[in-house]
């Protein structure tokens, strides 16, 4: 069984549904730290493309400085969701796929979620029914009850409780700071690094722009969109 896992990421990248579709099992890793003063971290926040060029779409959180898990960061709703599904109306309502998708997103994001986690969660399960990826999803926090376990011990505490032989894991910088190649070898677990090269693909708006969310896949290509992922 091949396992992965990853933060619940909002409206996540192309690579994020890559990683999905090639694991038998994914772990969304909810009950993990929210990062404090991150700039580029994706756990609140993504990006589409305006004819301005990128556009950062970012969900007010409360208490992040707190250091709570995911799934304990609120949202403020302070109008935030009409700003994001009317920013892409804005700048995809002339994309092909418009109104396959439109109107879904619309109503997840409007809908009230009590974390950042939650509506994460709710959207990523959206995007996996779009994209046909029948990966198993499951959240951290129903499988590890020990608030003690840190890093790789939670990550192999995780893999453990199924029959995992294989670790798909980003290459990232992050992930090549803390995973050492001979601790998966002590669990007779093969670590696969995913090694994800961007595809390029027609946008409006000129120059193609890489590392967006995944929304402006499926808008300028809705069933095609599969294939660009895996």
């Amino acid at each position: 069984m091949i396992v992965s896992i990853h933060q619940p990421n909002y409206l996540p990248w192309i690579g994020y549904f890559n990683k999905i579709s090639r694991s038998d099992l994914f772990v969304i890793f909810d009950d993990v730290q929210f990062p404090v003063g991150k700039k580029g971290f994706f756990g609140n926040r993504n990006k589409i493309k305006t004819n301005n060029g990128e556009l950062w779409l970012t969900v007010p959180v409360l208490d992040r400085s707190q250091r709570k898990n995911f799934n304990e960061i609120k949202i403020n709703y302070d109008g935030w969701n009409q700003k994001h599904v009317s920013n892409i109306e804005n700048f995809y309502k002339k994309t092909p796929f418009f109104d396959a998708y439109y109107d879904d997103l619309k109503n997840i994001i409007l809908e009230e979620y009590d974390t950042i986690s939650d509506l994460s969660t709710s959207l990523i399960k959206y995007f996996l029914t779009q994209l046909d990826i029948n990966t198993e999803v499951v959240l951290s926090s129903t499988i590890c009850k020990d608030s003690n376990l840190q890093g790789l011990d939670k990550i192999f505490y995780i893999l453990e409780s199924f029959p995992t032989n294989k670790y798909l894991s980003s290459d990232g910088p992050g992930s090549l700071r803390y995973i050492n190649e001979q601790d998966f070898k002590e669990k007779n677990i093969e670590l696969m690094w995913q090694k994800f090269h961007h595809p390029t693909y027609n946008q409006r708006f000129g120059k193609f722009k890489s590392h967006l969310s995944i929304i402006d896949l499926l808008f300028n290509y809705g069933d095609e969109s599969r294939g660009y992922i895996k």
